[in-house]
């Protein structure tokens, strides 16, 4: 059931549902999320079992601003509000130390709990609307199984669960992959999943430097080592490599298909952006489509060195990971 997201009624209509502990599908500036009220662990349950996600790896709370992140945040590090100040409403998850007894399943049974205040139009009207209604926040992953391609278009969720899910359509996203995760509940900042924002983007506004992650680091979302994964088996390749195999005597493999930022002859072929931002925007829905073809394996030229394509870079590792 499509729900149109500029419809005010429409609007009125999808935080009802998630009053009720239904689950919705709706849009955000970077992907698609499954959503449910994330103060009701039954709700949040049904993205679990819709999704066929570990019960153990934690969801993104979404937030209408500041005034909600209280009735999650058991307290607020000063580099995330610094964090907040300057990203929200943006493409930046913070993990805080989580307010005891609220949200234990969209964290993962986890003491800490990400939360978000998303850009898009749309999400911003749900989650106002749904504020009204009583919901503190809407829990929401990629509306998606798990483990493959994230959704950037409403017609990718009803791809992914048929006529049995309300999806939201507010149109395609403008960012395309998902949020940086800076994980905040230890004293110093952990740049957990890197995204659209750079490095040194999130350290200026922190004021500090970001640490790698280490053992002790909480579990996040879209961190397991094979993620994004279309149906056909993805190579991830340097731009040399990938032109010696195309080049290659005796042929190239049945039901082939490139992704790169060079011409390739004689296959399937789609043209990766020049620019990072605009290269994270089409990741998915290049697969998506790639996928719809019937091709059996994608080889995919390795983005350019530099931090601005990290975003773009680590979901192509994850999508070829075994």
């Amino acid at each position: 059931m499509l729900l149109d997201g500029n419809d005010p009624a429409a609007i009125e209509r999808a935080a009802a549902l998630l009053a009720a502990g239904e689950l919705l599908g709706f849009p955000t500036e970077t992907v698609y999320g499954l959503g449910a009220r994330a103060d009701d662990d039954a709700a949040v349950a049904k993205i679990f079992a819709a999704k066929g996600r570990p019960a153990d790896h934690p969801l993104i709370v979404h937030v209408a601003g500041r005034a909600q992140v209280d009735a999650f945040a058991a307290s607020l590090p000063p580099v995330a509000e610094r964090l907040m100040a300057a990203f929200w409403p943006g493409p930046l998850t913070i993990i805080v130390p989580r307010v005891a007894g609220i949200g234990r399943v969209a964290a993962g049974g986890q003491p800490t709990i990400g939360l978000r205040c998303p850009s898009h139009s749309v999400a911003r009207a749900l989650l106002e609307a749904g504020a009204k209604l009583g919901v503190a926040g809407v829990a929401g992953p990629s509306a998606n199984r798990f483990g493959r391609i994230s959704p950037t278009t409403a017609a990718h969720v009803v791809e992914e669960f048929g006529d049995s899910l309300a999806v939201l359509d507010g149109g395609a996203c403008e960012v395309g992959i998902e949020s940086s995760i800076v994980d905040c509940s230890r004293g110093w900042p952990v740049l957990l999943r890197p995204g659209v924002l750079t490095r040194a983007q999130i350290e200026s506004a922190a004021g500090e430097p970001l640490h790698a992650p280490d053992a002790q680091a909480p579990r996040a979302s879209g961190t397991l080592e094979s993620h994004y994964a279309p149906r056909a088996t993805l190579r991830l390749m340097s731009a040399e490599a990938l032109h010696t195999a195309l080049h290659t005597p005796g042929g190239l493999p049945k039901g082939l298909a490139v992704y790169s930022r060079t011409p390739a002859p004689k296959v399937v072929h789609r043209r990766m952006p020049a620019l990072p931002d605009r290269a994270a925007h089409e990741l998915f829905s290049v697969l998506r489509e790639l996928d719809a073809e019937g091709v059996q394996l994608i080889w995919v030229e390795e983005p350019p060195p530099g931090p601005e394509w990290d975003g773009v870079r680590d979901r192509l590792q994850r999508a070829s990971a075994p």
